[in-house]
Order: structure tokens, then sequence, then C-alpha cells
């Protein structure tokens, strides 16, 4: 007898035989039930045949019937387990193995005319010009029409699954494994042409011929003693020879084979240590300077920290709960305190024997370098009294060379600053790497600058004489019109030149030493104007730096618009004294000024 039926609703709806009334299909009799289950019973024991699907399969008796039963709205007519298999409107095809991107450009079809929409750089339809990379031209495909790139190959739209995803191997060649084959074989191949002819070139001289056998042997001793082949890893030098792994390089000599003599140090393998010098009667210098395996072991911070756990353990004993790994920095810091407690009280001690005794006057003796006038430090100097070698090491003030004056200056290039340019204090020069004139060239550069200002006409004797000629120009041609016919007035008139010149000479004099005056007093009032105004500068300066720091220091909610903001041109003086009072970070010295 079959399963029973789960029949769906609309055929119960469409049946014929039942009424609209009824909702249920027409229930089994209690006869049914108990024969289906005598059936399912017997399955089960193997006396009776499973149950078979549509598609000719058994199936299992012992599967559970919550399994083997398919819902109503499945629409089965017969015993089944496709409800229970995956739906292949559900199943989703992946990709199969062959298929995989495509590398590299199709070459078989390539433009000879650009298209619309490629792009505008080489031409190709497969990217855009922002995606192109190629080299950028100066005239693009889209104008010149030509050496159009071919398409990149469409690639595929994979649907990869979980495996497909993580497979190292997917889109490999084979044929790149072929390659790399060839290529061992034309090395295995060249090695033996030349191991033949190595051969060939010995039988000659020896008068010998080698059988192949003795060739195949070669190539297994070649295998078997590697020490004539360079180790993977390892890098070979005539001089020196570095691995790479940790191996041991086959030219360092076992400690143990240092000294056969069996009376020699004895080399403890456990520890790969050996207990004495293997070498000690080579030499009475390697003897001397061997201090032992494990003397490496303490060298460093080793006894740092050997002095640290004995501190840890004394505490310990007296109550203190500190441990070395656990808390170092907790011991770190007890020991410190232990040790500055310590010395406070060794001074304590000390000063009240002093206090009880006396003598502290011998305490304060100076060193014995002084009272002996001699010491052992070795000191060697220059001859400009410079310290060359000695314990103490000359201070560097800084990289930059001081106190160095080249071309005679007294000033170093950036002391003086005007109309926007840098020059020397001492002689007001602006141009660098100048020689000095001191306080003449000072001088000369005031009066140029006076006589731009204002124009004198006796600054110079030529200009002089010829004003006072052009003057006088008038005069002598009427006294010579007079006196053209009397041949005795021109020695008058050399006469009166000649006195004239001297008293042009003695005016020329006089104007000179006043015009030096009034420039030695212009240039004093100069200094001191410029004095003054440097002075009210600096405390503008100083006030002004006060002003950004309260402003600094304030709530930038609560600072007031545009506070650190001023438009206004910059004087000299205002110049000078922002410099002056620039603190200069860059200078090892700066720290050290007030």
């Amino acid at each position: 007898m079959d399963q029973p039926k789960n029949i769906p609703l609309s055929e119960i709806l469409k049946s014929k035989t039942e009424s609209i009334e009824d909702d249920e299909p027409k229930k089994k009799s209690r006869e049914d039930w108990r024969k289906a289950k005598e059936l399912e019973e017997m399955r089960k024991a193997g006396t009776a045949p499973a149950a078979v699907d549509e598609e000719g399969r058994d199936i299992n008796p012992h599967i559970p019937q919550y399994i083997s039963a398919a819902p109503w709205y499945y629409g089965n007519t017969g015993p089944t387990l496709k409800h229970q298999r995956p739906q292949p409107e559900k199943q989703r095809e992946f990709s199969h193995l062959d298929e995989w991107y495509r590398k590299g450009v199709d070459t078989t079809k390539v433009a000879t005319k650009y298209r619309k929409g490629a792009c505008t750089n080489c031409g190709a339809m497969t990217h855009k010009a922002k995606e192109c990379m190629d080299r950028p031209r100066k005239i693009g495909a889209q104008y010149s029409g030509a050496k159009i790139a071919p398409d990149e190959y469409e690639q595929p739209n994979l649907s990869l699954d979980f495996d497909g995803k993580r497979d190292r191997w997917a889109g490999y060649d084979p044929s790149e494994h072929r390659a790399i084959v060839e290529e061992y074989q034309k090395i295995e191949e060249a090695k033996r042409e030349m191991k033949a002819q190595k051969l060939s070139a010995e039988e000659t001289k020896d008068g010998e011929t080698a059988e192949p056998d003795e060739l195949d042997e070669d190539d297994e001793d070649e295998d078997k003693y590697v020490d004539e082949i360079d180790m993977p890893g390892t890098k070979v030098d005539s001089k020196q020879r570095i691995t790479v792994r940790n191996l041991r390089i086959r030219e360092d000599t076992a400690k143990y084979l240092r000294n056969l003599d069996p009376n020699s140090a004895y080399y403890d393998p456990k520890t790969r240590s050996m207990r004495d010098n293997p070498n000690a009667g080579t030499s009475k210098e390697e003897g001397d300077e061997y201090k032992g395996e494990n003397f490496v072991r303490f060298t460093g911070d080793t006894s740092k920290h050997g002095q640290a756990q004995l501190f840890a353990w004394e505490a310990y004993e007296r109550g203190v709960d500190v441990h070395l790994l656990a808390e170092p920095t907790k011991l770190e810091m007890l020991e410190r305190e232990y040790k500055q407690h310590k010395e406070e009280f060794k001074g304590k001690v000390k000063g009240d024997v002093l206090q009880r005794y006396g003598g502290e006057e011998h305490l304060q003796a100076p060193p014995k370098a002084l009272l002996l006038a001699q010491t052992e430090d070795y000191v060697e100097y220059s001859r400009t009294g410079k310290i060359l070698k000695g314990a103490e090491k000359p201070i560097v003030r800084s990289k930059y060379e001081e106190d160095i004056f080249p071309n005679n200056h007294t000033s170093v290039w950036g002391s003086f600053w005007k109309n926007g340019q840098w020059g020397y204090k001492c002689c007001h020069s602006f141009v660098k790497n100048s020689y000095c004139v001191g306080d003449v060239g000072r001088i000369g550069k005031v009066e140029v600058l006076q006589g731009q200002a204002e124009p004198d006409v006796s600054e110079t004797p030529e200009i002089a004489g010829k004003s006072n000629v052009e003057t006088q120009k008038p005069e002598e041609g009427s006294s010579s019109s007079s006196s053209s016919s009397d041949s005795s007035s021109e020695v008058n008139s050399d006469e009166s030149d000649a006195r004239k010149k001297k008293k042009r000479n003695k005016k020329k004099k006089r104007k000179e030493k006043k015009r030096k005056a009034r420039a030695e007093k212009k240039e004093k009032k100069e200094k001191e104007s410029e004095e003054d105004k440097l002075k009210s500068a600096l405390k503008k300066e100083e006030e002004q730096q006060k002003e950004a720091e309260r402003l600094l220091a304030m709530d930038e909610r609560k600072r007031p618009y545009n506070s650190m903001y001023e438009v206004k041109k910059i004087s000299e003086e205002e110049m000078e004294a922002y410099y002056m009072k620039k603190r200069r970070d860059e200078d090892p010295m700066a720290q050290f000024i007030s």
C-alpha cells in the first residue's frame, strides 16, 4: 500500500465527488491507518520493498515522516523526495574552470578611423581618455585619426563560487610552466656540453677516453658533494662568506676540534661552552686574552639587572612586596629613593662627625693639581691657543663662524639697514665682501646725499670757475670793446685775473669749511634723531609684544576681531627694533639671553 497522498486545496475544490462545503479531503479510516503503519514497519524490517519515487529511485524507509512528506502546495501525486533536493530554478550557475579574464588587447581587429565615443587620446573604444594608460599624444587620435590603438578584450562577467574566488591558480596558463621547464632543460644541456668539452680536453692531454658511465657518475658526485656548489642563501666571496639562513658555515671549525689533545680544555656539549682556553699552549697573548665562554653573558646591563634582582629580594625580606618582572618601574623608583635616602644619611653622619671633631677646613683644600702644580691630564694646544687634544673639548657656540671680520671690517654683514638694503655698520657699504674704508666712506656718502638734496654751485673748482666766467662774460666783453685800441690794458687785465683767482680760492676754502661744519652738525642731529627714533621704536615693539602675549592668552571667543592685524607702512627704526627684539631659536645661545 502506498503512502497517504497530500491533495492540494485546488484539487479538492475542483473534485466533483466531494461537496463544495467540505474544506478537507476525505479522512482515512482506522483500518487504513493500521495497514499503512504495518507496511511502514515491514519496509523498515526489509520484508517489503521500499517505496519508489517518480524517477524510479528507492526511498529509504528510515527517513522521518516530516522529511519524506511533501508540503501540500508542492502538488505531488505519489511518494517523492524531490522537494528536499536543490530546486533547478534556484540553482546558480557558476563559471567553468576554463573561463577567466583575457589579458592584453585584441590585435586581430584594429580600426583605421576614429570612432565616435572612443578614447580621444589613443582611439580605443574600451576606455575613455581619463582612463587611458598610453602616453598623452600631442595631437590626439580624435583629430589626427592615425595610429588607432587596438581595443582591449571584452571581459566576461564571471560568476564565481566560494572556492572559485579563493583559487590561487585561477587563470593560470600551463604554457608558462612549459617555458620554465624548457629553460631548465636548455641549462642542463649546456652543462652537459661544457662537461663533455672539458673531458675531451682532458682526454687530449692524458690520451685516455672517458665512457658515458663516467659522465653519469660525475653528475651523481655533483649532487652528492655540494661543497663545490654555492649553497642557497649563501653569498660566496674570495674574502668573505655571509650566510643568510640559520646554517653553520662550513669553514667554521667546531670548538672540540680546536685542540685534539685529551688533556686540553674541556668542552661541554650540553651548554656548548669551553671550560678553558683551547689554545693555551700556542701563544701567551691568546691565553691572556681568553676570558671564557660565559664572559659575554655578564657584559652590558646584565650586572644592573642582577643588582636590581638582589635589591628586590632584600626588599621582599623586609616586607616590601615588589617584583622585578611584574613591577619594574615601581622597583626602579624604590631603588632610586633608597639610594637617595642612603646618600642623605651618609651626609648627615659625616656632618655630625665634622661638627663634633672638626676638620672641615681640610676637606675644602684645593685639588692636588693646584697644590703640586702638575697634573697627568694631557692637553694639546695650537699656536692660537685652541685645544686640539685633551679631556676638555672646545665649546662650539654655533655652526657659523664668529668674531671674523674680513676685508678690514669691524662689523658683520647685515648690521646696517637703510632704504630696504643691508650693509656694514662700520662703513655703511651695501656691497657684500667689499673692502672697508672706515669713517671716510660714511662721510663721503653723507656728502653725496647732501649734494643730491641741496645742489651747490661751488662744490667743485671747475663748476665754480665756469660760473664765475659766465657771470663775468658781459663785463669782459664791454671792457674789451672799450679798450681794444689800448695795448697796455691787456697787462692790467692779466694782473687782475691773478688776484681774482686768489680771491676765488680763499672763498672756496671758506665755503668748504662751512659746508663741513654744516655736514657734521647735520650728521650729529641725524644720529641723535635716529637714536631717539630707535629708542621709541624699541619701546613700541616691547609694548606690541606684551599686547600680543595678552591677546594670545585670551580665549579665542573673547578676542576682538582683527586684533592681530594692522595695516601700516613700517619705518626703518621699527624694522631695526623688530630684528633687535626678535628671538632667534636657531641660535644655541638664545636660551641664555634673558
